[in-house]
C-alpha cells in the first residue's frame, strides 16, 4: 500500500489533482475516527479531518517519502485536534440542569437508540464512560491513549506522529493509563 501511496503522491506533485482523491479515499475513515475519538464531536471531527487533508495536499511537497504517509497525515490531524481542544471551552455539562424542566439534566436529552437488551445498554454505558473519561485526560495523555488503544498503533508510529521520543511516548501511555484508572475508580 505504501508503494501505491507514494506513486499517487508523485502524481500529485507532478500536477495530477485526481491522484490525491485516491489517497483521501484510502485514509478518510481512519482519519475521521482518530479525530472523532479525540474531539468527541462528529461535525468537528469531519471538519478537522477535511482540514488535515487540505493541509496535506497543500504541503505534499514537504512529505518525506521514506516515512509512512499515514504517520505524516495522522500527525497533521492530531496537531489540529490538539489546537481545537485548546481553543474550545465546554459550553455545557451533562450534569447541568436543563432550564425550564423539573430538575432534568442533560443526560435526559440524549436520544435513545431504541429498546436494547440490558447487557448492550451496560456495554454502551461503559464505552461512553471510557470515552468521556478519556476526553477528561490532559491532552498529552489523551492523544497517546487514543492512538495506542483505540487506533492500535505501535509505540514507534505514535512517536513519529507526535514527534516525541519513544521513551516519552511510553511514559505518557503508562501515566495516561494510570490517570484513566484513577478517574474510572471502581468501574
Amino acid at each position: 500500500m505504501d508503494e501505491l501511496v507514494n506513486k499517487r503522491i508523485n502524481d500529485v506533485i507532478k500536477g495530477d489533482q485526481d491522484a490525491f482523491e485516491e489517497i483521501v479515499t484510502m485514509f478518510q475513515h481512519r482519519l475521521y475516527h482518530v479525530c472523532y475519538r479525540m474531539l468527541g464531536n462528529p461535525q468537528e471531527a469531519e471538519d478537522i479531518a477535511q482540514e488535515a487533508f487540505v493541509r496535506a495536499y497543500v504541503n505534499i511537497h514537504t512529505y518525506d517519502q521514506k516515512r509512512k504517509f499515514s504517520t505524516w497525515l495522522f500527525r497533521i490531524a492530531t496537531n489540529l485536534c490538539i489546537d481545537r481542544i485548546r481553543k474550545k471551552k465546554p459550553d455545557y455539562y451533562l450534569d447541568a440542569t436543563v432550564p425550564g424542566t423539573d430538575g432534568l439534566n442533560m443526560y435526559s436529552q440524549i436520544a435513545a437508540a431504541g429498546d436494547l437488551p440490558e447487557e448492550e445498554v451496560e456495554r454502551m454505558e461503559a464505552q461512553d464512560r471510557v470515552q468521556y473519561e478519556i476526553g477528561r485526560l490532559p491532552e498529552k495523555y489523551r492523544s497517546v491513549i487514543i492512538l495506542r488503544y483505540m487506533e492500535e498503533l505501535p509505540l514507534q508510529e505514535i512517536s513519529d506522529i507526535l514527534e516525541l521520543p519513544l521513551g516519552t511516548v511510553k511514559t505518557r501511555v503508562h501515566r495516561g493509563r494510570e490517570a484513566l484508572r484513577k478517574q474510572m475508580g471502581n468501574m
